[in-house]
């Protein structure tokens, strides 16, 4: 422990020796460091906050989905910050006053690409901050990125809507043009191959269409037919003929009866009731009971005989029957020509039907596509009124930007501090340094270890009153010095708060 105090005693002594070197080298340290520090142009920084709101009233049918306004604010914020938006920014503020050609603009655009910084926070909040030389040119920064956000908003999907329009219509134009020469292209082939076919479409359509509605024409033949029959097998079980009016007297009840029972079964019958009919059963059974009682019944003589009002309505039903079926016949017959027509159309060119199809197809694939095309123009113009009229997205400023007071960069007090300390430790360490170049011996145990040599004794030094007068002025002197070094970061130190409150 002795040794090492020994050791910082000699260490001290050799400073203390060039303490002048040391003073000089501190002042030299500092006046350099101080004046780098005054060199340090100020940096300004404002801020802003800015609240994005996503407009949800609106339904995603008319285009505008939350993916697509996230994706708007993604692209908006990206495009803040290019360089096309950075030199509306130099061109809309003070800094217009400080370019002239376009490379001190790129340069500009170049500097605030570095100084600006555009935050995403929570709840939907973006937070643009800048940092310039001068107060008034940062805050002028920040309310034009602000401006240019709210414009990119209003502005970025009208343009975006229009062009797209614009482009749509010349598609529907040319479409348009395509699906004439198509329509016209299949009207001249169908009227110079298929004019003098019966049926519209192609031959197949055709053709299927003949052969279903033959299907149909069958079944109704079949169906008349039969009712035909069954008018007949009535008819051939009612009489022409029943007593007349003339003795209309001597026809008894029972006889009356039996004949308006068979008008009511006739008519049954010529509605198409089958026997298993309840109404034909309950007048069947009614007319066997009737025809029991007529023969009973004693007939008057010199009655007249009169045409059966039943049978008369039989007659009319059975000419509705046969008129029904001849004309079932000859739709049947002129089906039948039709569908010979075609498969001799088809027999003899069969390289037609293909070509019809091809022609159909192209037509129908033009149709869609402008089907299409026009949808989708109808939905961006839908999008376009939507977001012309309520915007999908909706800013407001929530902290206007700052007017920055004080400079957030350098902090001088502290670089100040930090140059008078490094000045006194670059000091101290110089006069070390040189004392270990020039070895000297503070003491005669110091000069016995270096030379191995016995050290009989020590004298000490014999100050006069001149000198030592000589060595207080100069210790005074060596004081104002380092007085003055002190002075001076004071000074320094009040000059900073000066200016920062001047500022304020």
């Amino acid at each position: 422990m002795n040794g090492l105090l020994d050791e910082l005693r000699v260490a001290l002594h050799a400073i203390w020796m060039r303490r002048w070197i040391a003073l000089a080298v501190a002042w030299g340290i500092a006046v350099l460091g101080w004046a780098m520090v005054a060199q340090i142009p100020n940096s300004y920084e404002s801020r802003a906050r800015v609240s994005v709101q996503m407009n949800t009233i609106l339904p995603n049918a008319v285009g505008i989905t939350p993916a697509d306004q996230q994706k708007d604010m993604d692209t908006i914020r990206q495009t803040l910050t290019s360089a096309v938006s950075l030199e509306k920014v130099v061109r809309g503020t003070d800094l217009a006053n400080t370019v002239k050609t376009d490379r001190d603009v790129a340069d500009r655009v170049a500097g605030l690409s570095k100084a600006i910084k555009i935050t995403a926070q929570q709840d939907n909040l973006f937070e643009i901050v800048a940092t310039g030389a001068s107060p008034k040119v940062t805050r002028q920064v920040v309310q034009k990125l602000i401006d240019l956000f709210v414009e990119q908003n209003l502005s970025g999907d009208r343009d975006e809507t229009s062009t797209s329009l614009k482009f749509l219509d010349a598609q529907l134009e040319q479409r348009q043009k395509q699906l004439a020469d198509a329509d016209a292209k299949r009207a001249d082939f169908q009227n110079h191959y298929l004019g003098s076919l019966p049926g519209s479409g192609s031959l197949t359509d055709r053709m299927g269409a003949a052969r279903t509605a033959m299907a149909q024409v069958e079944s109704d033949l079949a169906a008349a037919q039969s009712s035909l029959a069954a008018v007949n097998g009535q008819m051939a079980g009612v009489p022409a003929s029943v007593a007349g009016a003339a003795s209309a007297a001597g026809v008894g009840p029972a006889r009356a009866r039996l004949n308006a029972i068979q008008g009511q079964l006739a008519d049954a019958r010529a509605r198409g009731y089958t026997e298993n009919h309840p109404d034909v059963i309950a007048l069947r059974n009614q007319l066997a009971a009737a025809q029991a009682a007529a023969r009973g019944e004693p007939v008057a003589a010199g009655a007249a005989s009169a045409t059966n009002p039943a049978y008369l309505s039989l007659r009319s039903i059975q000419a509705d029957k046969q008129a029904q079926v001849a004309a079932l016949l000859a739709r049947k017959a002129q089906l039948q020509g039709d569908l010979d027509a075609i498969t001799a159309k088809l027999a003899g060119d069969p390289g037609v039907a293909a070509q019809q199809s091809k022609i159909d197809n192209d037509y129908q694939v033009l149709k869609d596509g402008y089907a299409k095309l026009l949808a989708d123009r109808e939905a961006i113009k839908l999008r376009g009124q939507a977001q012309s009229q309520t915007d999908s997205i909706k800013f407001s400023v929530i902290d206007p930007p700052t007017a920055p007071r004080v400079p957030t960069a350098p902090n001088r007090p502290l670089l100040l501090t930090g140059v008078l300390i490094v000045a006194l430790g670059g000091g101290v360490a110089v006069a070390f340094v040189l004392a270990q170049l020039k070895a000297t011996f503070a003491t005669a145990a110091r000069l016995e270890k270096a030379t191995g040599m016995p050290v009989l004794g020590s004298i000490g030094e014999m100050v006069t009153a001149t000198q030592t007068a000589a060595r207080r002025r100069m210790l005074l002197y060596y004081g104002g010095g380092v007085g003055g070094l002190g002075v001076a970061y004071i000074a320094l130190l009040g000059v900073e708060m000066l200016q920062r409150g001047l500022a304020a």
